[in-house]
């Protein structure tokens, strides 16, 4: 029984796999215009301490879909804004909803929520991981390819929350994961280490992506680190995916990138733009896969 998301790890394998197939599936009923009110009358709170495009509009989107409502609830919105303490927060809020979705800073702040709230709550990023983003990427990479078990992914660039989400997934989903960051920029040791010898890590991203069945990357300076901006410039010049990395990839390698995306730094446009692009079915599955997400959570309720 999974009571919260907090990390892919939450997830068993069997889990996990009918979880992706539960979002094609959901996918197909939405595309064929069938009503697919499951949750009437259920409500979702989104707590939001930083800000997003697709995670506010997937999230309140799904629960519209299921037939449910989602509130909105910024720093400004709420008394966790005005210092009342996390434990508080969550057992009020989750004596009025049916389950929450946090984007937060600290995933110990998004941990001591979940312990004190009645619902389910979901991990819409934190610093530490951003699972459901991961999601959504084996959503599209069993679309356009099949099963993901077995194959070679390449991660470029910073060892961030992205990064240590793709590492859990290559647990998760058995696949080997080659991860090139510049040095000083690598995954949190603990995390790298419980995955063994699934990951490879260099810093060479050349090496990273040879005979790789995708390639995939996220933005050099992410929120919350624009005062480094120019100093991660300088670090991560030679790790932009552009068409001579891909060209090492497999033939029929995609690409992704969780977005936004900066066109000519971590990638150039020719590769975001190119044919073995599928990042905007990429950013249309967290909608589908964060619904098989929330009927998984409600459901065991």
């Amino acid at each position: 029984m999974i009571q919260h998301f907090l990390t892919l790890l939450d997830l068993s394998d069997v889990q996990a796999q009918t979880l992706i197939q539960r979002a094609i599936e959901l996918k197909a009923k939405q595309k064929a215009g069938e009503i697919h009110e499951y949750f009437r009358n259920k409500v979702m709170g989104m707590i939001f301490d930083k800000s997003s495009t697709r995670t506010r509009v997937s999230f309140e989107t799904g629960m519209v879909q299921f037939g449910g409502h989602a509130i909105f609830l910024s720093p400004r919105d709420t008394q966790l804004g005005r210092g009342e303490p996390i434990e508080d927060s969550a057992r009020v809020l989750s004596r009025m909803v049916d389950i929450v979705m946090l984007r937060t800073f600290d995933q110990e702040n998004l941990e001591r929520f979940a312990e004190y709230s009645s619902v389910p709550v979901i991990n819409a990023l934190t610093d530490m991981y951003h699972p459901c983003q991961l999601l959504a990427d084996v959503q599209t990479y069993v679309e356009h390819r099949g099963d993901i078990k077995g194959k070679t992914i390449a991660w470029i660039g910073d060892g961030n929350n992205m990064c240590h989400s793709y590492i859990n997934a290559a647990r998760l989903f058995d696949f080997k994961l080659n991860i090139a960051t510049p040095t000083g920029f690598e995954p949190d040791t603990n995390i790298l280490q419980a995955a063994g010898d699934r990951i490879m890590l260099t810093t060479d991203p050349a090496q990273a992506c040879q005979h790789a069945d995708m390639v995939t990357t996220d933005v050099w300076a992410s929120m919350g680190q624009e005062e480094e901006q120019a100093q991660r410039e300088a670090a991560f010049a030679s790790f932009q995916v552009d068409d001579n990395l891909m060209k090492l990839a497999q033939k029929d390698a995609l690409f992704m990138h969780c977005l936004p995306a900066h066109r000519e730094e971590e990638v150039s446009a020719t590769v975001i733009d190119g044919e073995q692009s599928v990042v905007w079915d990429q950013a249309e599955n967290r909608l589908h896969a964060q619904k098989a997400l929330i009927e998984l959570l409600l459901n065991q309720k």
